[in-house]
């Protein structure tokens, strides 16, 4: 065996290429190189198996039996090379027969041969075959061995692609015909369009270097410019405290100055690689050792430096930057591992339908982007990046959480047909949206909706609505790389309320921390197990006045003439509103004091998010304008239920006789203080829900753009009366299944549910 690694692949790569380049057909060329590998590593066996029809196949030997050949055939996770391809990870045993997976092949002859070595052959990703060695001689093999394994196979994939002698999971499952995915509902909606990577993956498809120290050179390069990258976002964040994010950072900084990373490309260069290939080599086993290890921490540590390679790989090949920077040419469905809520208002509107991910949770922050934008997302689709091709047909059903990845004919003139009823429904709800939210005994409701962009203030026209109900002031902060100034949030909320007219507009004050954390504002004693009830919102203003008071003066400025209504997230207690107020109040003084813009007036409110807030209304509802009950964190308080924990997204329902008695406890209490209630939720914005939200006396809303068109058709077609007393009867005696009973009842009144 040669003395390094370098030395062993370097020589079977020259060989390879000579083969390779000699006329013959692709069994001959295969026959040839286990030969070559044999040889070079004075190995008694070489083999190599090619996943053929779901099934690993013995496609050349030296050593074993030649009439194996093709005979020898075992399924994925089936023996030791099934057990290669199947878990993508290496073998290397010094007595083959003790392993677990272990399955005896008479036909091979291979009784004789104790110890065993196999490396699986990938292929972007994905296992098509396995490269084995073995030796009569009971003995592991040595890491420089199994290197020069390892940088054999990965040749051995591109010419065996090339060759078309695999079917591979890679290519049996992006290639060949319809594919249905199911994932995690994120942002609802229906689309269709064309698949288009966030991310445009790097496939190598050079992998023999002409130059070792050009490519060497390329490298260096690479490193260069991507450590400039790394510094740069370190100095945009030396504002920030400690936190995750430097920590984070600091993690990119020693992997991209770690010279054992360095080396090892170079190494793989040596041994004959381009700089692409070896980057992916190194990258190859990163990802088998990231099997191996059990440690969550060490696990992301391994992700961070995967995450890194794979910018090093765009940077070498001359391909930076994310498919918002080419621009979208046509109707697009994005695809991406997971992305941030800045990178994806990047994209153009105008063509982006919908969002794919292969991680993504309900609360992140690109996903409450999404939905305040309309771009319909789902989650959690496990290998998608692999299992589409860029340029595919893709239809996602956001209300259902599934997509069609190459749909058929047929399918696609179905999901049309779905769409095309889709949208006869928004026509329907387009034909009143200048007509009042009047039930049919003759109810005034208010339907707002809820917004955190400048351009969000467009949808109120569209959508018929009566103003914002809660503008998320946060939004500016989540995606702006550094904190907004006094200025910056004066110009957002100037330009609000000029868009907004005569219509109300209601503005949260910042909800951020918790599971919304910002690098620039993170506190390592921020970090929390259940960040939804750590430090955040209005306990994190609090307890950060500067921020505070920069806010207030912006939005008392902005107003300027007008009313500002104001409203404090996350009120756990009345001595939190109080501060809080206070802190307004103050700076109202000062504005007055130094002749400063001010409001006509001020009207205060509390967003009732945490139960505790219920049991002392008798002493918060005399101080408070107005009250708003954000039913998202609600819900997910008074079940204990993670709402980001997807298995427990559909266990509890906003039917509940729990939170529909709650809330109305709630409501009477406050509607005898002469306060007004409103919703500000997702359940406000499904028409089901809404209906037995006013049955309990709710009647004003604030929901998304997009349900503004149904919940008002069911408004339109409601008896406020009848719905109290059908109300009034099911929570005193709770039916089994609220919502069929509800829904059964709606049909029979002849409410539109949509």
């Amino acid at each position: 065996m040669p003395l390094t690694a370098a030395n062993a692949a370097r020589e079977i790569l020259t060989g390879l290429h000579e083969v390779m380049a000699k006329r013959g057909s692709a069994q001959a060329k295969l026959d040839r190189v286990v030969d070559l590998i044999a040889a070079a590593m004075k190995s008694e066996v070489c083999s190599i198996y090619l996943l053929r029809d779901n099934a690993l196949e013995l496609f050349a030997t030296h050593g074993l039996r030649k009439e194996a050949v093709h005979v020898t055939r075992l399924q994925l996770g089936q023996g030791l090379v099934g057990t290669i391809a199947a878990q993508g990870r290496i073998l290397n045993l010094a007595e083959a027969d003790t392993h677990p997976a272990f399955a005896y092949r008479p036909e091979t002859g291979e009784e004789s041969f104790h110890s065993f070595a196999g490396v699986p052959i990938v292929r972007r990703e994905n296992a098509i075959g396995v490269l084995a060695v073995q030796h009569a001689e009971a003995r592991r093999y040595e890491d420089v061995e199994i290197e020069a394994l390892q940088t054999v196979a990965m040749v051995l994939a591109e010419l065996i692609a090339g060759a078309r002698l695999a079917d591979g999971q890679e290519r049996r499952r992006s290639k060949e015909g319809m594919i249905r995915l199911a994932g995690l509902k994120l942002v609802a909606g229906m689309a269709r369009g064309t698949a288009v990577f966030h991310e445009p993956r790097i496939v190598v498809e050079q992998t023999v270097a002409d130059d070792p120290e050009l490519e060497r050179a390329r490298v260096i390069a690479a490193f260069r410019r991507m450590r400039e990258q790394i510094e740069h976002m370190t100095r945009e964040a030396e504002f920030g405290v400690a936190g995750e994010h430097q920590e984070i950072l600091e993690t990119y900084k020693m992997f991209a100055y770690d010279e054992g990373w360095v080396r090892r490309i170079n190494q793989a260069i040596d041994s004959g690689l381009t700089a692409e290939a070896a980057i992916e080599r190194v990258q190859q086993r990163t990802r088998a050792r990231m099997q191996e290890i059990d440690d969550p921490l060490l696990k992301e540590r391994m992700h961070d430096l995967e995450d890194l390679a794979n910018r090093l790989l765009r940077i070498v090949s001359g391909r930076i930057g994310t498919a918002a920077q080419t621009g979208l040419t046509r109707d697009a469905v994005l695809i991406a591992r997971n992305m941030g809520p800045a990178e994806l208002l990047e994209y153009d509107r105008r063509r982006l339908k919908a969002v794919v991910l292969e991680e993504g949770s309900l609360t992140s922050h690109m996903v409450i982007v999404a939905r305040a934008i309309g771009v319909p997302v789902i989650g959690r689709v496990t290998d998608i990046r692999h299992i589409a091709n860029e340029g595919d047909s893709i239809l996602v059903d956001g209300d259902q959480g599934s997509l069609v990845v190459r749909p058929t004919s047929q399918v696609g003139t179905s999901f049309d047909q779905r769409m095309a009823m889709s949208l006869r429904r928004r026509a329907e709800f387009a034909a009143i949206r200048n007509e009042p939210p009047i039930t049919r005994d003759g109810r005034r409701c208010t339907l707002m909706v809820n917004a955190g962009l400048a351009d969000d203030v467009d949808q109120l026209e569209a959508a018929g609505a009566d103003g914002i109900g809660l503008f998320r002031t946060e939004f500016q902060f989540l995606v702006s790389a550094t904190l907004p100034g006094r200025d910056s949030q004066l110009r957002l909320y100037r330009q609000v309320l000029d868009a907004a007219g005569d219509k109300p507009v209601v503005f949260r004050t910042v909800d951020i921390g918790g599971d919304k954390a910002l690098p620039y504002l993170s506190d390592e004693r921020d970090e929390s197990e259940n960040p939804a009830m750590g430090w955040r919102a209005l306990r994190l203003s609090l307890s950060r006045t500067a921020l505070m008071k920069a806010q207030a003066r912006a939005l008392i400025e902005a107003a300027d003439r007008r009313v500002l209504r104001v409203m404090f997230p996350m009120v756990s207690e009345p001595w939190e509103y109080e501060q809080a107020r206070a802190l307004f109040e103050e700076q109202l003084t000062w504005a007055r004091e130094h002749r400063r813009l001010q409001p006509a007036r001020v009207e205060f409110g509390a967003m009732l998010e945490v139960p505790s807030l219920a049991e002392t209304l008798d002493l918060l509802l005399p101080r408070v304008d107005f009250l708003s009950i954000g039913t998202n964190d609600l819900t997910q308080f008074l079940f204990a239920a993670d709402r980001a924990d997807p298995r427990l997204a559909n266990r509890y329902d906003w039917l509940s006789p729990a939170i529909l008695r709650f809330l109305r406890r709630v409501t009477r209490e406050a509607t005898a203080a002469g306060v007004p209630v409103r919703v500000c939720g997702e359940m406000g914005g499904r028409p089901l829900e809404a209906m037995a939200l006013i049955g309990i006396g709710i009647e004003n809303f604030s929901i998304t753009p997009a349900a503004v068109g149904a919940v008002k058709a069911m408004v339109r077609s409601l008896d406020s009366a009848a719905i109290r007393e059908r109300m009034e009867q099911l929570l005193a005696r709770p039916p089994r299944d609220m919502r069929k009973t509800l829904t059964e009842w709606a049909r029979r009144q002849g409410v539109m549910l949509g």
